[in-house]
């Protein structure tokens, strides 16, 4: 077993490669070990390549299987080769998405209401107790997920953040489900976030370069959506942008849900690597390391050590 070992929990096939890619192939390549945990197929997810829109849920519905196919691709690309569903593939369904018309995302009524596996529907010290079994073989320092309202309001968002959040409470516990392994207590757990101000400086070089359709809508000095998270509220910046090659190659495996002409890639280019290659975390448990140059950690492991009680 690695030294240093980071676990992620997100829900759909693709969350991973937008949220924390270049990051996994950073620490993959410094002989790391990392574990992505993914808590649905992402049934319900839109697709943009027209020869498959048949795998639709409410066509084959067998677009789960094919991102099954598309996360291997791109776990492959960043090199990680622990990967896992919760509870086993199928276990739990995407809840489908619509939108608020205050601009953030709500669960699908008629796609929760119709299958009692989606994920929204799942109690939760039962997809807590998946996890915990994976705590407690894996036994990570350091643990990656959503904050409580998961990003932007996605109800898988959300319920990933609160089965990570509780299944880290419940492996800690020496007398919990001691048929699930040895307790461990995650010394530090962190929420994905998106830099409010590379992403108002990202948005004023696109609109400079001509570009008003990739995040249309967002004024780069106005009003920002929930994701936008205030610098002050930042404790870790990682610098992976050596790595941004291989984010890039992930985020081409999901084709069924980016395309390369598609906000993410157009901030690579249009932008530079930095826009892309730096990923931002809020620290939600465990002491912040050392801080870098422009006061955030630059490790998400600084500090510690294999085991929290050394």
């Amino acid at each position: 077993m690695n030294d240093q070992r980071l676990l992620l929990v997100h829900a759909h096939p693709d969350d991973e490669s937008i949220g924390q890619g270049a990051t996994m192939a950073k620490y993959v390549a410094e002989g790391r070990q990392v574990t992505l945990v993914t808590c649905t197929a992402g049934e319900m997810g839109e697709i943009l390549v027209p020869e498959l829109e048949h795998l639709a849920a409410d066509r084959d519905d067998t677009l789960g299987e094919h991102r099954r196919g598309e996360l291997a691709d791109a776990m492959a690309a960043l090199g990680v080769t622990d990967h896992r569903f919760l509870g086993g593939f199928g276990t739990y369904r995407d809840s489908g998405m619509a939108w608020h018309p205050d601009g953030h995302a709500i669960g699908d009524p008629e796609v929760i209401a119709k299958h009692p596996n989606a994920f929204w529907n799942a109690d939760l010290t039962e997809a807590a107790d998946h996890l915990v079994t994976i705590v407690r073989e894996v036994r990570p320092q350091v643990l990656v997920t959503y904050d409580e309202f998961g990003g932007y309001g996605h109800p898988d968002h959300i319920q990933a953040h609160r089965v990570a959040m509780y299944a880290a409470q419940l492996a800690a516990v020496p007398s919990y489900r001691k048929d699930l392994g040895e307790s461990w207590d995650i010394p530090r757990i962190y929420w994905g976030a998106m830099s409010e101000s590379r992403l108002r400086a990202g948005l004023r070089a696109l609109r400079e370069a001509g570009d008003t359709t990739t995040f249309e809508g967002m004024d780069p000095d106005g009003p920002l959506p929930r994701f936008a998270t205030s610098d002050d509220n930042l404790a870790a910046a990682i610098d992976a942008t050596a790595y941004l090659d291989q984010k890039m190659a992930a985020l081409r495996a999901h084709a069924t849900q980016i395309t390369t002409d598609g906000p993410f890639f157009a901030l690579s280019n249009n932008v530079g690597a930095e826009a892309m290659g730096v990923e931002f975390f809020r620290i939600a448990k465990g002491e912040r390391g050392e801080l870098g140059p422009h006061g955030f950690e630059t490790d998400l492991f600084a500090g510690l050590s294999a085991r929290p009680t050394d």
